[in-house]
């Protein structure tokens, strides 16, 4: 997969970027909000990636970093998780490269094309309630709220927000 916009390259994982997906993993809204997606260290990270490109011929997750066009840095990542019956969005950009307006332009261009290849019509946006960055973002790109309180989350009774976008 190549996606590309004004200021975004969305591609496939590679073993290189470990290191910059270790660094991007380890800020304190990623611990957080899904802690399960932090790299204590490039190992970590290389374990991970390795796992993951495995994942774009067995049915996700798909995950795939965002690269910014000028530069080339690794500014974090959009992904498509299947989830019993429904597929969920998500989506990470590293504290540095926040209030850009990166998440909304990555999961703005994703959607169309890996809704398409997936052959989905609606996909879900789930995070916590208290984790207003996201909603804005999922509000931006589309979803409607559909639900808000006490959900699981990761495995955990926690207040949530959950939306969805449908394919047009």
């Amino acid at each position: 997969m190549l996606i590309e916009t004004s200021r975004l390259i969305i591609t496939k994982l590679n073993i290189d970027m470990a290191k910059d997906i270790h660094l991007n993993s380890l800020d304190q809204d990623n611990r957080r909000f899904v802690p399960d997606e932090v790299f204590e260290t490039i190992e970590d990270a290389k374990d991970a990636i390795d796992y993951l490109i495995g994942q774009y011929d067995n049915g996700g997750p798909y995950v795939y970093p965002i690269l910014k066009k000028d530069t080339k840095e690794n500014i974090g990542y959009v992904q498509m998780i299947p989830l019993d019956n429904e597929w969920e969005i998500g989506y990470h950009i590293g504290m540095k490269y926040t209030k850009n307006g990166y998440a909304k332009e990555a999961v703005t261009a994703f959607l169309p094309i890996i809704t398409k290849k997936l052959g989905v019509k609606e996909v879900i946006g789930i995070c916590l309630s208290e984790n207003i960055a996201s909603k804005h973002v999922l509000n931006k790109c589309g979803f409607v709220k559909v639900f808000e309180g006490l959900g699981d989350y990761q495995g955990e009774k926690r207040e949530i927000f959950k939306s969805v976008w449908i394919n047009k």
